[in-house]
């Protein structure tokens, strides 16, 4: 939909349903505040306020990523869907500071339209037709967009907030990810039980309709805080992700060498890895592991390791003492099955295969 500060904002196709959904129930509220309207104009009034609500939304993201930018971290993009809006920003804040500024952000920016909503509707258009309708649902849905985010959940703004401040405390970034996960499963459980608890104090029975978008909301908040204790325990891995001790020793081989002599030599020597060499001796590619496993027995004699190796790019070759973030970082830039470790004066010291790093993870 274009780049506002550089940042790439895009529509989910959800978007049209709940703006169907939002004109179908706004149409007959307006259709009941000005009743001199037609049925056409009315839901055409309703429309509008479901695209300046998505516009409140769009301005509530880009407040996070804006600031995000402001700090240094790299923002993908901004999606708009069923349930409002997401900034994906690609690296968390370094501190706890800059991850609360971050995270305020949004619902700040929210109050602070409905604080300038209300002023209009107050002095500038208290005369009544279309613009206060439009003006006071504005204000009062930006209220509520920017009051429920600040509750202590994640994956709400409010959850980051109580994130941060928990890593403020503690000195761990995990254990504040772990609290606020715990306390946006707790909103998501209040959620469902309220409308329950609120009819048996009014001595009512519960509307199944009443239901609806509470259980929609208890659900996303609950699969995002579930989704945020399984990134937590992945990260409180992330430090046994070390480069040298994952490695497994690698052998020179020639291209022309067959592949069941360069297994034979790779298994003499206690080897796990091939690296193809060139005549003087430099590495030049990396047998594909699961290329090997792929070929039957019986054809390797007569397949030479240089038709399944893949040629090393200088983002393959990575330094041995890589560890923890660093080490993932450099991975996710260039994808790969097995990358050459290389000694700083540029020996070779083994190939680290991804698939080893997975097996760090097994079981989170």
């Amino acid at each position: 939909m274009g780049k506002p500060f550089g940042i790439p904002v895009y529509v989910s196709w959800t978007w049209f349903i709940v703006a169907a959904f939002i004109t179908w129930w706004f149409g007959d509220q307006v259709r009941a505040m000005l009743p001199e309207l037609g049925s056409t104009a009315a839901y055409g009034v309703a429309f509008v306020f479901a695209v300046l609500l998505y516009i409140s939304v769009l301005l509530h993201e880009l407040a996070h990523s804006v600031l995000a930018r402001a700090y240094g971290l790299p923002v993908r993009r901004i999606t708009l869907y069923l349930l409002g809006g997401v900034s994906e920003i690609e690296k968390e804040p370094p501190t706890p500071g800059k991850e609360f500024m971050v995270a305020a952000a949004g619902p700040a920016l929210s109050l602070g339209l409905a604080g300038v909503g209300l002023a209009a509707d107050v002095y500038l258009v208290n005369g009544g037709g279309i613009p206060q309708v439009l003006v006071w649902q504005l204000w009062v849905a930006n209220l509520i967009v920017g009051v429920f985010n600040l509750l202590p959940g994640l994956p709400l703004d409010g959850g980051r907030m109580l994130r941060a401040g928990v890593w403020k405390l503690t000195s761990r970034p995990g254990t504040g990810t772990v609290a606020a996960a715990w306390g946006g499963r707790a909103l998501a459980v209040l959620l469902i039980v309220s409308p329950f608890a609120m009819a048996m104090m009014s001595g009512q029975e519960v509307d199944v309709r009443d239901l609806l978008w509470p259980m929609v909301l208890a659900s996303f908040i609950w699969i995002g805080a579930s989704q945020s204790l399984s990134v937590a325990r992945i990260r409180a891995r992330i430090p046994q992700v070390n480069a040298r001790a994952l490695a497994r020793r690698a052998i020179p081989v020639a291209a022309e060498t067959p592949l069941s002599e360069a297994l034979r030599q790779a298994a003499e020597k206690r080897a796990g890895a091939l690296v193809v060499v060139d005549h003087d001796g430099r590495p030049v590619a990396i047998v594909n592991e699961a290329a090997v496993q792929a070929t039957p027995e019986h054809r390797r004699p007569w397949v030479n390791v240089g038709s399944m190796a893949k040629s090393l790019e200088p983002s393959l070759v990575l330094a041995a003492d890589l560890a923890g973030e660093p080490l993932i970082d450099a991975m996710r830039e260039t994808p790969a099955g097995e990358y050459l470790l290389v000694e700083r004066g540029g020996e070779i010291y083994g190939v680290l295969a991804t698939a080893d790093v997975n097996r760090v993870f097994t079981g989170v």
